[in-house]
C-alpha cells in the first residue's frame, strides 16, 4: 500500500520539503512499520518545540473599575491577558484605562500592549493595521466651512471609491518589491481605498484648539483593505510557523520570527502600510484645505494600532498611543492625539516612558459593553430621540444618512474617568484640548445591504399577509 503525506502526519511528523524524499524512499522499499519509524526518525528535521509559559508573565494593570458597570469588563480584560501572557515569545505587557476585550479569551484586548522578543504577532495588531489619527490646523477658519467641505471630500463605508487619489510611483515600486504586497489585489486596494475612512468608530472631527482658538480637523482611520490584505497573508505565515514550532500556542497568538526572511519582509511591509496610511490621512486633509481655500498652519499624527520595534523587542499596541518618540520616527514636538467621543474634546498629550506605561497612553474612551448590547439597552427609545439627546450642541453627521447609535457618546466609557486614570497611572500629560464643533462618521451604511433588503421585504410581505387574512 502506497504511503502518503497524511500517513506521516498521522505518525506525528511535521510536514516539510523533506516529505518528498522520504515518501520516494518508503514507497520504493518494503518496510515494516518499525523500520519506517527508524528511517523517519533518522531523516526528519530535528525541530525544537516551543511550549507556552507555565505561568503568565506579569503585566502592568493601568486600569480599575470606577463603578459596577465596569467590573465585568475589567475582569474580562484581566482574564484574557492572563492567558495571552503565557505566549512563549512574550516578555512584558500592560493595559490602559480604556481597555476592553475583543475576540476569544487569550486574544489581545483593545487597550493592550504586549512586548515580544524577536517575534511579530499579526493578530496583536489586527486587520486594522496602523489605525491612527491626524490633525491639521487651518487657523482662524469657520469650523462649519471645514466640516461642510470635509463631507464633500471624504468617503465612509465599505469598499473604495472611483474618483481615486493618485498612489505615488515610488510607494508603488516599493510595494511591488515586497513579498507580502506585490499582488495585483494588494495594488488595487492601495489605489481604490486611498482617500477612504471605512466604518465603525472611524471619524472626521472638527473643533477648536482650547489654547489657540484655531480650527482643527482630525481624521481617524486605518489602512483599510490594503492593510487587511497584509494581515490575512501575515496570519497564514504565522500559523504555518505556529503549527510546526509551537502547536500548543493559541492560533490567535501565532507569530513570525523577525530574524527569518519572511519576518524581515513582513516588517518592511508594515512600514509601507504605515506610509500608505499616513498618505491616506494627508490626501483628505490637503483636499479639504484646498477646496476650503484654507491655509495649513500645523499638522501631526500618530498611530494607536501598530507594532513598534526597539532592538529585538516588538511592542504590539492594540489601541494604545505611543508616547515615546522612539516609537514615532516622524514625531513633531512629542505631541500625540487621544480622541474620546464625538461630543468630548480630543486630547493633545505628551509623556515619557515609565515602568508601568511601557511608553504608551490610552487611545480613547473604549467600551464597557458591545455595540449590539448597547443597542438592546436602548430599545425603549427611538433612534432619533437618542440621537437628539446625545448630539445636542454639536453638528453630528452620519455619511450614509443612517444613524448608528452604537457610535454615539453613551456607547463609550466615561471620558472623564479615563482622563482621571491617565493622571493617576502617569499615562501622559494633557497640553491642549480640541473642543468639539462637529463630527462625521459612517453610520449604518449596511442598512441597504441586499440581505437586509430581502429580510425587510419578507417581513413586510408577512405583515401584509396578516392584514389581508
Amino acid at each position: 500500500m502506497k504511503v502518503s503525506g497524511k500517513d506521516l502526519i498521522a505518525l506525528g511528523y511535521q510536514p516539510g520539503k523533506w516529505f518528498r524524499v522520504a515518501l520516494d524512499y518508503l514507497n520504493a522499499n518494503l518496510l515494516t512499520e518499525a523500520e519506517m519509524k527508524i528511517y523517519l526518525d533518522t531523516v526528519a528535521p530535528k525541530i525544537k518545540i516551543i511550549d507556552p509559559h507555565v505561568e503568565a508573565i506579569p503585566y502592568h494593570q493601568n486600569i480599575r473599575a470606577e463603578h459596577p458597570d465596569e467590573v465585568a469588563n475589567v475582569a474580562a480584560v484581566f482574564e484574557t491577558m492572563d492567558v495571552l501572557m503565557k505566549t512563549p515569545t512574550v516578555i512584558n505587557g500592560a493595559i490602559m484605562p480604556d481597555a476592553c476585550p475583543t475576540g476569544r479569551k487569550g486574544q489581545i484586548p483593545v487597550g493592550g500592549i504586549v512586548v515580544a522578543k524577536n517575534a511579530i504577532h499579526p493578530a496583536m495588531h489586527s486587520a486594522d493595521i496602523c489605525c491612527s489619527v491626524m490633525m491639521t490646523s487651518f487657523g482662524n477658519v469657520d469650523p462649519k466651512l471645514v466640516l461642510d467641505t470635509a463631507q464633500s471630500v471624504t468617503h465612509f463605508g465599505g469598499g473604495g471609491r472611483t474618483d481615486c487619489f493618485e498612489l505615488p510611483e515610488a510607494l508603488e515600486a516599493k510595494m511591488m518589491d515586497n513579498f507580502f504586497l506585490k499582488s495585483q489585489r494588494s495594488l488595487h486596494l492601495a489605489k481604490t481605498h486611498l482617500g477612504t475612512q471605512g466604518d465603525g468608530n472611524h471619524f472626521l472631527y472638527v473643533g477648536k484648539s482650547e489654547a489657540t482658538g484655531e480650527t482643527i480637523m482630525v481624521t481617524h482611520h486605518g489602512s483599510r483593505g490594503f492593510g487587511a490584505n497584509l494581515y490575512k497573508m501575515g496570519m497564514k505565515v504565522a500559523e504555518t510557523h505556529r503549527q510546526q514550532y509551537s502547536p500548543k500556542t493559541l492560533k490567535t497568538n501565532a507569530w513570525i520570527p523577525y530574524d527569518s526572511e519572511k519576518g524581515k519582509e513582513y516588517w518592511e511591509a508594515l512600514q509601507l502600510v504605515r506610509a500608505w496610511t499616513k498618505l491616506n490621512h494627508e490626501v483628505l486633509h490637503n483636499a479639504v484645505g484646498q477646496k476650503a481655500e484654507a491655509t495649513i498652519v500645523d499638522r501631526f499624527w500618530n498611530e494607536h494600532n501598530f507594532v513598534f520595534k526597539d532592538g529585538e523587542h516588538f511592542y504590539h499596541a492594540k489601541g494604545a498611543t505611543p508616547l515615546d518618540d522612539k516609537f514615532v520616527p516622524d514625531s513633531k514636538n512629542g505631541l500625540r492625539l487621544i480622541p474620546l467621543n464625538m461630543r468630548e474634546p480630543i486630547l493633545v498629550v505628551k509623556g515619557e516612558t515609565t515602568e508601568n506605561n511601557l511608553g504608551f497612553a490610552p487611545h480613547g474612551a473604549g467600551r464597557n459593553i458591545s455595540r449590539s448590547q448597547h443597542v438592546r439597552n436602548n430599545s425603549d427609545r427611538t433612534i432619533n430621540e437618542i440621537f437628539a439627546e446625545e448630539t445636542a450642541n454639536i453638528d453630528a453627521r452620519f455619511y450614509s444618512g443612517n444613524i448608528d447609535i452604537s457610535e454615539l457618546p453613551s456607547a463609550y466609557k466615561n471620558a472623564q474617568e479615563v482622563q482621571t486614570q491617565m493622571e493617576e497611572f502617569g499615562l501622559g500629560t494633557i497640553v491642549d484640548r480640541i473642543m468639539p464643533y462637529g463630527c462625521i462618521m459612517a453610520g449604518d451604511w449596511q442598512i441597504e445591504a441586499p440581505w437586509r433588503k430581502r429580510k425587510r421585504l419578507k417581513k413586510e410581505a408577512a405583515d401584509q399577509a396578516k392584514v389581508t387574512e
